[in-house]
């Protein structure tokens, strides 16, 4: 099974929704939500798909920025 493949199998523990993937040029890739907008960290290849790590796109998109980064 190739990474679209895998994707297409996991959904969002918080509404169920879709999920993309949001690549990073810095040290985590994230998985998107397109129903409720959380992206979930996927930290050496893994995705962590706990609500309590998940953040706002927002938060995620200005995480560097503000020093809450992984």
């Amino acid at each position: 099974m190739n990474k679209e493949e895998l994707l297409g199998l996991l959904v969002c523990p918080v509404c169920q929704g879709k999920l993309e993937l949001l690549p990073d040029a810095g040290t985590c890739e994230g998985l998107a939500c397109a129903k409720c907008a959380l992206v979930y960290p996927v930290r050496e290849g893994i995705p962590v798909m706990l609500p309590e790590e998940a953040l706002t796109r927002d938060a995620w998109m200005n995480r560097d920025k503000t020093g809450t980064g992984e």
